[in-house]
């Protein structure tokens, strides 16, 4: 490796510093409030169905139209970011979602609520892509698991409290004053975020261009490792989702029969996410992103097939293995991405979370279609199956060749 090479991963943000530490708060915090704004319609979709007499799987379009333009937003929000830099286009993106969501606390009706929520999805963009870029630059290599981890924790965190208070403001008060609590809180992130988060250091511009755009992409698709990790983000993100969706709509009726707020309750497991992706970064540092990629796979499997008991002991404990795995398997995935990606590095996690969001749109409204038709038995063989092609992908990414360091 050259003198320059060596002297620039000697000035790459390492674990345990003031700056890594305000690294991490900012990123938490943006983490916390994007998949906050994102989510929390999820434990109010049988509310939705209720208010504007709307099918299972039209109401979960509040999800869906917003995954769903996020992820085209996001191959052009990263491409951006490579020429205006990224923090601007973060501290953007994360701003104009919480406004989006206070707006969307005032809509008159069903269409203007998925209009907000699609603009939303559109500024939403902005962050995930180019934080996975950011952290593959800035942080050093041997803290980059550790600190994808901690991101996604705050995301993890961001999505369980999202949850859990929509439940309880849709019982209390109802789902409008829910969405404005939740759009204030994201400012107030918003703020943190952009206070907090260091300038790029290491980040070389790049000139918009079409041409260079295209074939970026084209680049990342012909890795072989890369084309398998975005197939993965396509699987086990539309599973997850799929489980999240509609786990509500069983819970609320026979025979466990909970109440809005006890169904908020249940996304609280979502906590074990937070303890997943760090630990999860931390373990796979030790032994290697592809020895524990798989085994997160399973766990996740294993989760989904305990949510068909009858007991809602069991039915929960299925959701917290589903949600541990998950969140391991995406910490993992994320730091994978930014480790094959030789160049344009806000490009590869934009692709990767194009095929993400896009499982989450295309699936999750599609596990709505098995609810309706086979009930919770439908959704999930649905997922059951996805889970099954990712587990096999997962065994074939074992075998690549690593690349060199």
């Amino acid at each position: 490796m050259a003198d320059d090479e060596i002297a620039l991963q000697d000035e790459r943000v390492k674990s345990g510093t003031t700056t890594f530490r305000n690294t991490i708060l900012a990123l938490f915090c943006a983490g916390f409030s994007t998949f906050a704004l994102l989510y929390y319609v999820q434990p109010l979709l049988p509310v939705f169905s209720k208010s504007f007499d709307l099918g299972a799987a039209q109401a979960s379009l509040a999800l869906s139209v917003t995954t769903g333009l996020m992820a085209p937003a996001m191959l052009i929000a990263g491409s951006i970011s490579e020429s205006l830099g990224r923090k601007p286009v973060m501290v953007a993106s994360v701003l104009a979602s919480a406004l989006l969501t206070l707006a969307t606390s005032f809509a008159p009706g069903w269409p203007a609520i998925l209009a907000l929520r699609a603009a939303a999805g559109l500024s939403i963009a902005g962050l995930p892509a180019v934080a996975m870029a950011y952290v593959a630059e800035e942080i050093a290599p041997a803290s980059i698991g550790l600190a994808m981890g901690l991101y996604i924790g705050g995301s993890a965190l961001g999505g369980m409290a999202a949850r859990l208070a929509a439940g309880l403001l849709a019982d209390l008060a109802s789902w409008r004053w829910a969405t404005l609590w939740l759009g204030a809180m994201g400012i107030i992130a918003g703020v943190i975020f952009w206070r907090n988060l260091p300038p790029s250091r290491h980040f070389k511009k790049r000139p918009l261009s079409t041409r260079e755009l295209i074939s970026g992409f084209l680049a990342h698709l012909a890795e072989p490792g890369l084309r398998l990790l975005v197939l993965e983000g396509f699987l086990i993100m539309g599973s997850f989702v799929s489980i999240y969706n509609y786990i509500g709509y069983r819970l609320l009726a026979p025979p466990f029969g909970l109440s809005q707020t006890g169904v908020g309750l249940i996304f609280s497991v979502y906590l074990v996410g937070i303890v997943s992706s760090p630990v999860t970064g931390a373990v796979a540092t030790r032994l290697g992103l592809r020895n524990v990629f798989w085994v997160m796979i399973l766990i996740m499997s294993g989760g989904v097939a305990l949510t068909l008991s009858g007991s809602l002991a069991v039915v929960v404990g299925g959701i917290a293995l589903l949600t541990f795995g998950f969140f391991g398997a995406h910490s993992i995935a994320s730091a994978w991405v930014g480790r094959r990606a030789r160049t344009a590095k806000a490009q590869a996690a934009s692709l990767y979370l194009f095929l993400y969001y896009v499982g989450s749109s295309v699936i999750g409204s599609v596990g709505g279609v098995f609810w309706q038709s086979h009930g919770w038995n439908g959704v999930v063989a649905l997922v059951s199956v996805l889970l099954g092609a990712a587990f096999l992908i997962s065994i074939r990414l074992i075998r690549l060749e690593p690349l060199a360091a």
